[in-house]
């Protein structure tokens, strides 16, 4: 159940963030910045509302997943490449979130990967469809 959370939370993120940058034109420092604000002092303000791992989880996934969701919409234009994207990260920082402890910038990099994971994927959809019309 903890996992699903963080997984929908990561997906959330993203997509909100891209949301706000692409489609609003708040920039994506401030696209990122704000809800992920307002997911921090939330958890901040009310810490028993949820268990003690997901009150210290759900704001660090939702801020690497904001830096999935200040990718361009030149870069990355489908809603769907984002979500995918979110939900790589997530499922990225639950497998491999010990592994990065003590490493800086363990939350842009594995945004990084997922951004780059979704960008292949979309690349990949795309030449197959290319190259499924010249066939027929």
């Amino acid at each position: 159940m903890e996992a699903a959370i963080l997984i929908f939370t990561g997906i959330f993120g993203a997509l909100l963030t891209w949301f706000i940058n692409n489609h609003k034109a708040k920039g994506a420092v401030r696209a990122s910045a704000l809800p992920s604000l307002i997911i921090g002092l939330f958890f901040y303000c009310f810490p028993n509302l949820l268990s003690v791992f997901l009150t210290k989880q759900i704001p660090l996934v939702f801020i690497g997943a904001s830096f999935v969701g200040m990718v361009s919409i030149k870069i990355i234009s489908k809603w769907i490449y984002v979500a995918i994207s979110g939900l790589v990260f997530s499922l990225i920082y639950i497998n491999t979130g010990k592994f990065f402890n003590g490493f800086g910038g363990a939350l842009g990099t594995t945004a990084c990967i997922s951004v780059l994971i979704a960008i292949g994927l979309a690349k990949l959809i795309e030449h197959r469809g290319i190259k499924k019309k010249s066939i027929e």
